[in-house]
C-alpha cells in the first residue's frame, strides 16, 4: 500500500444531532495549526497569535507600561501581554466570566455600561499606553445589522482610547471587511500620527475580520 508521507486531515464523524456547520467547525478546529500551537504553548485561544503577529509587524507592545484589553474573554491577548511585557499593568473587561490570569485585573461587566470607563481607569495607576479591542457584537444573521453593531463597539472603544490614552499611545481594534467607517477613520486620523489596516496570518482566510492599528496618539485637544 502506497504512503504519501503526510498526515491526512482529521475527519469528524457525523453524529446524530450535530449540524453540518458544527461538524465543519469541529473539523476546522482539529486541523487548525494555530489551535494546536495555542494548546501546546498554553494560550487560551488561537487569537493570541493575531496579537503576536501584529506586534511583530507594528511593535505594539514595545515599552508599554499600562494596557487595557477590551473584550478580554477568553484571555489570549492578555496572556501575550503578560509574556512579552510582564511588568505592564493590565486590565481587561468582558461580559463573560474569564478565568483569572496572574497579574491581570479582570472586570466582568458590559463595556457599554456608563460605569465601565471609570472602572477601567480606576484599575490602572495612570493612562494606558495601549488600548486593544477584540470585541465583536453577537451576530443576529443580518449582515448590515451585524456590521453596525460591531462597528458601534469599535467606535466606543476608539472614543475610550482618545479620552484615556497616554501621549504616543496605541489603539488596536478588530473591524470587519471594508475596514474602518469614514467617521471613525477621520477621528483616528485626527488623533493619531499613523492609522493602518492589517490582516494577520492567524486570521482565517475566510474571515471578514481586519484590524485597525492607530499609533502615535497626539493627545487631547
Amino acid at each position: 500500500m502506497a504512503r504519501s508521507g503526510r498526515n491526512p486531515d482529521k475527519r469528524v464523524r457525523s453524529a446524530r444531532g450535530r449540524t453540518a456547520s458544527s461538524t465543519r467547525w469541529l473539523e476546522r478546529q482539529l486541523n487548525d495549526p494555530y489551535v494546536k500551537q495555542a494548546k501546546a504553548e498554553g494560550y487560551r485561544s488561537r487569537a493570541a497569535y493575531k496579537l503576536i503577529e501584529l506586534d511583530e509587524k507594528f511593535g505594539l507592545l514595545k515599552g508599554v507600561r499600562r494596557v487595557v484589553d477590551l473584550g478580554i474573554a477568553p484571555g489570549g491577548w492578555s496572556q501575550v501581554v503578560r509574556k512579552q511585557v510582564p511588568k505592564a499593568a493590565t486590565v481587561g473587561i468582558d461580559l463573560l466570566e474569564v478565568e483569572p490570569i496572574e497579574g491581570v485585573t479582570i472586570l466582568q461587566m458590559d463595556f457599554m455600561a456608563d460605569a465601565a470607563p471609570a472602572a477601567l481607569e480606576a484599575a490602572l495607576d495612570g493612562p494606558p499606553d495601549l488600548v486593544m479591542s477584540d470585541m465583536a457584537a453577537n451576530t443576529v444573521g443580518h449582515k448590515q445589522t451585524d456590521h453596525l453593531r460591531t462597528m458601534g463597539l469599535v467606535e466606543a472603544a476608539a472614543w475610550f482610547a482618545v479620552e484615556n490614552l497616554a501621549e504616543g499611545g496605541t489603539f488596536l481594534a478588530k473591524v470587519l471587511a471594508g475596514g474602518t467607517d469614514t467617521e471613525l477613520l477621520a477621528l483616528l486620523k485626527k488623533h493619531f500620527r499613523t492609522v493602518k489596516h492589517a490582516k494577520p496570518p492567524a486570521s482565517r482566510k475566510g474571515s471578514s475580520e481586519w484590524y485597525v492599528v492607530a499609533q502615535g496618539f497626539k493627545g487631547r485637544d
